[in-house]
């Protein structure tokens, strides 16, 4: 059977899978992402582990192609350049890194813009022309579709909403920068916001009893929905920043629908709703109760596998 082997590269962990033309996942399987070492290592390491589990499938395939997702990977160069939330920094030539590894024809492009990818083959965005894919996971990354078409720029890195300012002189993000979006808005963002409300208020919380290297997004939505008030107020500071910066994308592109996808993405109506809201009210009238934001309908299955794949099966099938 015809596969292709798609690779999702997060800050935290790295996923990866073989997936048919349906979209059908027929294995999957994760690695932590390395906080040290070379990527050539990285490289090896996934290399091996695929070998090992072609080794206990009960099935022959034959891997067509390798799709990419990585932060800051570039469509255009095959690179990954300057990702914050990964431990290689500058320029990395990822592709053919890739391509002398496992001898097939690889693509990388920006995690987000292949999470868009598997929402427009697999997902609810088929048969949309225009619409903005949001990841909230360690970061948040952002892919924006144009008349069906991925908008990748002159230079391969288009849709960085992560970061753009959100906050004057704000917290540091991961690239160095101060306020931007990403340190607010995702999962470790929403994080930070807690222990910030945790110091600025004097309510009761079960909050006050988490250290910060055991808080995870799961935690915050379960004590939103049992009111606890530093889990609403983390919500809706989050989604109005969000809604804020969403705004002024919808002013560029104009999508008919926001999709969001990851694990703070799974908060549901706690996130959506302020985002919403907070959207709503900064945008022009002529913009104003036309967009939905919603979860993605991949968010129980490995979006992220699916669009890198989903990336690779565009450029064979082309």
């Amino acid at each position: 059977m015809e596969v292709v082997l798609g690779i999702d590269i997060g800050g935290t962990f790295s996923k990866f899978g073989l997936v048919d033309r349906t979209g059908w996942i027929h294995f999957e399987n994760e690695i932590p992402t390395p906080e040290r070492g070379s990527i050539e290592q990285f490289i090896e390491t996934i290399h091996e582990h695929l070998l090992l589990s072609l080794e206990q499938l009960d099935r022959s395939f034959k891997i067509m192609g390798i799709g990419v997702g990585a932060p800051n990977g570039n469509y255009y160069s095959g690179s990954i350049e300057n990702a914050p939330n990964l431990a290689w920094k500058g320029k990395i030539e990822f592709v053919k890194l890739m391509e002398a590894q496992f001898h097939l024809p690889t693509v990388v492009t920006n995690d987000a813009n292949a999470a868009a990818l598997g929402e427009m083959l697999f997902g609810d965005a088929a048969g949309l022309n225009d619409f903005i894919m949001i990841t909230l996971g360690t970061g948040l990354g952002s892919g924006l579709v144009v008349n069906g078409d991925i908008v990748y720029g002159h230079d391969g890195f288009a849709g960085e909403l992560g970061h753009v300012l959100a906050v004057d002189n704000g917290r540091q993000c991961g690239c160095g920068k101060r306020g931007c979006l990403e340190a607010y808005v995702s999962a470790t963002g929403i994080k930070r916001t807690i222990f910030e409300l945790l110091a600025e208020e004097s309510v009761e919380s079960e909050f006050r009893n988490i250290s910060f290297t055991k808080l995870e997004p799961r935690m915050i939505t379960s004590m939103a929905e049992s009111g606890d008030p530093i889990a609403v107020k983390a919500f809706e500071r989050t989604g109005f920043l969000l809604g804020r910066s969403l705004a002024d994308s919808v002013a560029h592109v104009s999508p008919a629908k926001i999709f969001l996808f990851g694990g703070l993405a799974k908060a549901g109506k706690w996130i959506i709703e302020p985002t919403k809201k907070s959207m709503e009210s900064h945008l022009l009238p002529i913009y104003r109760d036309k967009i939905d934001i919603v979860p993605s309908a991949l968010l129980d299955r490995n979006i992220a596998v699916l669009g890198a794949a989903a990336l690779i099966w565009r450029r064979l099938n082309r």
